[in-house]
């Protein structure tokens, strides 16, 4: 399983379903799940992104499935970046 990062901007369509319905945030990270990509931890953030989300995916195809679903809904942007620790980093350095 690897790890991603991804930021995430709501478009004027999602703001308007998050303000109706705000336990949607909710509802999408259990439909992530159903898709095999774990949902590790979630923010709202201030500033240029709404939202940081860490995943725990099997491969970037899975994670690149997710993202493509959401960003396919109208309703968000995203900027997905893989990560790793940096003891994964420096072992890679070595």
């Amino acid at each position: 399983m690897g790890k991603y990062v991804v930021v995430s901007k709501l478009t004027d369509e999602g703001r308007k379903t998050i303000k109706k319905k705000p336990e949607r945030i909710k509802e999408v990270n259990e439909e992530i799940e159903n898709m095999g990509v774990k949902v590790v931890d979630q923010y709202a953030l201030l500033g240029k992104y709404d939202f940081i989300t860490i995943l725990d995916a099997p491969d970037h195809m899975a994670v690149t499935k997710v993202v493509g679903d959401m960003g396919a809904r109208g309703t968000i942007d995203t900027v997905t970046m893989a990560a790793m620790t940096v003891d994964e980093f420096m072992e890679a350095m070595k």
